[in-house]
C-alpha cells in the first residue's frame, strides 16, 4: 500500500489530457529535468531524464515553501515504474512526472490516497494524526502563499484581510477533523495526535474533504504554472476563492482571512461562490442598526460576520434577500458558523423553519436581527440597540444545532461586516436609486404587517456593477 502502481500505465494517465494539455505536461519536465523534448518516445518506453529534488525547488522558487516542494517531490517519488532499476533513485523520470500529474487532477481519491500518504510521512505506511494536521497546515499555508505570489487572490489584497497564520492552523484543524483511524473509529473531539490512520483512512478523508484534494490542485498549478486551462481548483471542485468587490482602495482590514474565506465559500451554494461584494461594515457606516438594514436589505443572499469584544469571530448566512417584517424568512440553505477561536459550519436540522429574522421599531415584537431559535433565544441576535446581542443554545440551537458562537451569551458587539454573495439580480433594489422605504425600514414594516406590498419595486432601476476587480 502507499504506492500507485504504473503498469501499462503511462500512456493510459496521459491519454487523460487533451493534446494541448500533454504538451504543457511536457514542456514543464522538461524544464525540470533539462531533458530535449524533441527526442522521441517510442513503444512506450519513456526517456530516463530525472528530476532532482534540487531541480524542483530551483524551479518553482519562491512560488512554494520548501516543506511543500519536498512532499511534492516524495509524493512524485511513491509511484513505482515497472522499468525501473531496483537501486533506489534521487531523481523522478518522466512516468512518475506523468501519473502524478494525472493521478492528482483526473485520478480517484483511491489513487490519490497512495500519494497523499507518502507526501504526509514517505517513511511509513501508516501515519499519526499529528503527521496529517502538519501536512495540512503545511497544505493550507502553502496554497495561501501561492495565490499571493502569483497575484491570484482575485482582489483579496492581504492588507485587507486578517493576518492568515491563525485561520490556516484553525481551517488545517478543521479538516482533519473529517478524520477516521485505521480501526474505523471517528477522531471526534480534541484531536488525538497519537491516533494511527493508515491509505484507507486516507481514502475516506480524501473522499469526505474535497478541499485537501482541491488545494494540492492549486499548489501544483500555480505552484508549477501547469495546465493553467483547468478549473483554479482542478478536477471540477467549484472556484477556491471569490472575486472581492468593496474592499479596494479602502483601508477597511476585514474579520475574515484568506482560510476562512475559501472554506465558508465552499459552503456556499454553486451559484453564488464567484463573487462577494462588501455591502456593509460598522467601521465605514457606524454603528447604527437603521444602517444596518439600510445597507442589507434587498441585496440578495448575505454572509453577517460578527466580532464580540472578547474577541470571538462568527456568523450566519442569509439564503435570501433580508427584509424588515415581523415574520421569519429564509429556507433551509442558510446557515450559522464560527470563525474564532474555531471555524466551524452548523445547518439546519429540520426541526423548525426560523432561519433569518429583521425587524425594526416595532411594539409588539422583538426589534433586531436573527438567525436559528426562537424569539428572545437566538442561535444569533444582534438587538436594535444594535451594541448588544446574544447566542443562546442550551445545549444547542434548535434550528442550526449550533453551540454558543460569542464568549458570553449575552455579548457586547465590537465590529460588524456584511457581504452580499453571488451577483445581485436586477430585481432586488441593488444601488440603484433608493425607495423611501429603504432608508426607512419601519415605514416598510408597517406595510408588511398590514398586508401591502411594496409597490416603487417595479419602477427601480437596474443595478450597476460597482466594478470594482
Amino acid at each position: 500500500m502507499g504506492n500507485v502502481e504504473s503498469s501499462n500505465s503511462y500512456q493510459k494517465h496521459f491519454s487523460r489530457f487533451l493534446c494541448d494539455e500533454q504538451a504543457d505536461i511536457n514542456g514543464v519536465f522538461c524544464a525540470l529535468s533539462g531533458a530535449d523534448e524533441a527526442v522521441p518516445v517510442k513503444m512506450g518506453k519513456v526517456a530516463q531524464a530525472g528530476v532532482t529534488l534540487e531541480a524542483l525547488k530551483a524551479y518553482v522558487k519562491d512560488a512554494v515553501p520548501q516543506s511543500m516542494v519536498r512532499r511534492l517531490y516524495n509524493g512524485m517519488k511513491s509511484i513505482q515504474v515497472t522499468h525501473r532499476s531496483p537501486e533506489p533513485s534521487t531523481q523522478v523520470v518522466k512516468e512518475q512526472f506523468v501519473i502524478f500529474i494525472s493521478t492528482l487532477f483526473k485520478g480517484s481519491v483511491q489513487e490519490k490516497s497512495g500519494i497523499v500518504l507518502k507526501m504526509v510521512s514517505d517513511a511509513h505506511e501508516t501515519v499519526k494524526e499529528s503527521e496529517i494536521l502538519e501536512f495540512a497546515e503545511d497544505l493550507v499555508g502553502s496554497v495561501v502563499h501561492v495565490l499571493n505570489y502569483r497575484k491570484e487572490l482575485k482582489g483579496w489584497n492581504p492588507k485587507n484581510v486578517h493576518n492568515s497564520v491563525t485561520g490556516i492552523k484553525a481551517l488545517a484543524s478543521q479538516l482533519t477533523s473529517e478524520l477516521k483511524s485505521a480501526e474505523g473509529e471517528t477522531l471526534e473531539g480534541p484531536p488525538d495526535l497519537d491516533a494511527t490512520c493508515d491509505q484507507s483512512s486516507l481514502e475516506d478523508w480524501l473522499f469526505r474533504v474535497p478541499q485537501i484534494p482541491a488545494f494540492l490542485n492549486v499548489v501544483v498549478q500555480q505552484g508549477l504554472l501547469l495546465l493553467q486551462s483547468l478549473p483554479d481548483a482542478g478536477g471540477g471542485i467549484l472556484p477556491l476563492l471569490p472575486e472581492c468587490h468593496g474592499l479596494q482602495g479602502t483601508r477597511f482590514v476585514s474579520l475574515l482571512d484568506i482560510p476562512s474565506i475559501t472554506y465558508l465559500n465552499s459552503h456556499l451554494p454553486s451559484e453564488l461562490q464567484h463573487k462577494w461584494r462588501l455591502v456593509f461594515a460598522s467601521p465605514v457606516h457606524g454603528e447604527s442598526f437603521t444602517q444596518l438594514c439600510g445597507h442589507i436589505v434587498n441585496q440578495g443572499p448575505c454572509l453577517l460576520v460578527l466580532k464580540d469584544t472578547d474577541g470571538y469571530i462568527f456568523g450566519g448566512f442569509s439564503s435570501c434577500s433580508w427584509e424588515v417584517k415581523p415574520q421569519f424568512q429564509g429556507n433551509n440553505a442558510c446557515f450559522l458558523f464560527s470563525v474564532f477561536p474555531s471555524l466551524a459550519v452548523f445547518t439546519c436540522t429540520g426541526y423548525n423553519d426560523h432561519y433569518m429574522y429583521l425587524n425594526h421599531r416595532q411594539q409588539t415584537m422583538p426589534n433586531g436581527l436573527g438567525m436559528g431559535g426562537q424569539h428572545e433565544y437566538f442561535g444569533l441576535w444582534v438587538d436594535s440597540s444594535y451594541g448588544k446581542g446574544h447566542s443562546k443554545a442550551k445545549p444547542r440551537c434548535t434550528t442550526y444545532n449550533s453551540p454558543q458562537l460569542s464568549a458570553k451569551e449575552n455579548f457586547l458587539l465590537d465590529s460588524m461586516e456584511v457581504w452580499a454573495v453571488g451577483d445581485l439580480l436586477e430585481d432586488s433594489g441593488g444601488k440603484g436609486q433608493k425607495s423611501i422605504l429603504d432608508t426607512d425600514p419601519e415605514a416598510q414594516a408597517l406595510l408588511e404587517m398590514i398586508g401591502k406590498s411594496r409597490q416603487s419595486d417595479g419602477f427601480r432601476e437596474p443595478a450597476e456593477d460597482d466594478g470594482d476587480h
